[in-house]
């Protein structure tokens, strides 16, 4: 189930997170002598949103009122978001180009879907 976001987004204050260059990144991984892909298992749904957002997220449909419980696809500031629990998560673990791998391995895996 999803819902049209864009105009919560024209409406949420931008987030200014830094995140990767995704050039950067991929000119310091054409460089790696090995390269090891690891997946965050579905990403931005391991976060719970608060109930304030929840009630901004609601979707009517014919069945009823559904609300996300976790951060769903097309939010504006899911990425920096995203990327801020993982640098809390990780905070020497990973550098900023590890995590941006789990971007690219699901593109690569859409282009393979195609």
């Amino acid at each position: 189930m999803f819902g049209d976001l864009r105009a919560l987004n024209t409406h949420s204050a931008p987030d200014t997170y830094p995140l990767p260059i995704i050039q950067e990144t991929l000119t310091q991984l054409s460089k790696a002598q090995c390269i090891t892909f690891m997946d965050g298992l579905k990403g931005f749904h391991q976060k719970f949103l608060w109930p304030k957002p929840r009630k901004l997220l609601r979707i009517i449909t014919s069945c009823g009122i559904y609300e996300y419980l976790r951060i769903p696809f097309g939010i504006e500031n899911a990425p920096p978001h995203y990327q801020r629990m993982m640098n809390t998560i990780f905070p020497t673990e990973l550098s900023e180009e590890w995590l941006i791998i789990d971007v690219i391995t699901n593109l690569l895996r859409i282009s393979f879907l195609v």
